[in-house]
């Protein structure tokens, strides 16, 4: 991996003070459905105004923003989608991931960064956020987060299927499931497999709406819980972890780790997949922000590297590790084995 470029100039400090700006260009532009809009071919400013309900010079102003972004380009007065807006930012489109960036960050994680501060230093609030279980106790959070996150799963779900050997499985326990976008993933790559998902009982109600639609209501099902405090199905093939760690007090990943282990059957498989950095610590950018933010709301959160990590797992008496790649710049994911 290599090693980030020191800055050396004012314009970089300023991309990084600014970049909030751009952000919430994007969250609007989002909401507002523009690049749907523009999937039908080149528009002016006033046709996506009278299709967003916006008036023509504010979305002139919004359109010249996405412009300087690279998001849309602009030829004579008329506006396209770049071609990575019209991959995955277009409703529908097959690489679409625009709710889970216009909902889950532009709605939730992007307020939750004003408790950064106060997070870091533990001086928190009382009533504020700060577990996934307190968040999820409200079931309008608990659905807005879900839906996104499914919208945001399905792409490394698929690439899970591809990169782990589940041929021999027929068990799976996924620890934090959600709403099944992994669970489904995988069920559909390997059709003699069955999943079981745990989670928080307002997520496993929306997911069980998703596996319906899936037609995988045989194959999938929930227990409701917290990881932590809940028991876990036993005699499993396999225990997928997605976003789990990044999520909880780091005192608490031993301790899930002893789970897997005593839940899987002899020669079962673990998987980590998360934000996990380098073991120098100077990134991947993505993942070192994506565990920063998540320090917001989990102020005991840990950060965990490739080498903390392969030692966490050795204690709890894994073998065969292998941590690797997942989404590129952002997450990696981690596989090891209970020895037979």
């Amino acid at each position: 991996m290599p090693t980030p470029e020191p800055l050396k100039d004012a314009d970089q400090i300023s991309d990084i003070a600014f970049g909030f700006m751009g952000s919430k260009a994007l969250f609007v532009a989002l909401d507002l459905g523009v690049f749907s809009t523009l999937q039908g071919g080149p528009k002016t400013a006033e046709e996506i105004g009278q299709a967003a309900g916006v008036h023509g010079d504010r979305a002139a102003t919004l359109l010249t923003a996405l412009a300087g972004l690279g998001l849309v380009t602009v030829d004579e007065g008329r506006f396209s989608n770049s071609p990575a807006a019209e991959a995955f930012l277009v409703k529908g489109a097959k690489y679409d991931f625009g709710d889970y960036l216009r909902l889950q960050v532009g709605k939730q994680m992007y307020r939750l960064l004003d408790q950064l501060g106060p997070a870091l230093t533990g001086e928190l609030p009382p009533g504020a956020t700060d577990s996934y279980e307190t968040w999820f106790s409200d079931a309008e959070e608990a659905r807005l987060y879900s839906e996104s996150q499914h919208a945001g799963s399905s792409g490394p779900a698929r690439q899970l299927a591809k990169k782990v050997d589940l041929a021999d499985a027929r068990h799976v326990l996924d620890v934090g499931g959600g709403t099944g976008a992994f669970a489904i993933g995988l069920c559909k790559a390997y059709p003699e497999l069955k999943v079981t998902i745990l989670d928080f009982p307002n997520v496993a109600t929306l997911g069980r709406s998703y596996v319906e639609e899936a037609g995988l209501s045989d194959r999938i099902t929930y227990a409701e819980g917290n990881a932590i405090e809940a028991d876990w199905p036993d005699g499993v093939d396999a225990v997928l972890m997605s976003y789990l760690f990044s999520g909880v007090p780091g005192d608490a990943q031993p301790g899930l780790l002893e789970k897997a282990m005593h839940v899987l059957r002899p020669g079962g498989c673990v998987m980590i997949h998360d934000f996990i950095v380098s073991d120098s610590r100077d990134g991947p950018r993505l993942a070192a922000l994506w565990q920063l933010q998540h320090t917001a709301f989990t102020p005991e959160a840990r950060s965990n590297d490739t080498t903390s990590l392969a030692a966490l797992l050795a204690e709890a008496g894994f073998t065969d590790t292998e941590i690797d790649t997942m989404i590129p710049e952002m997450t990696m994911l981690a596989t090891a084995r209970k020895p037979e």
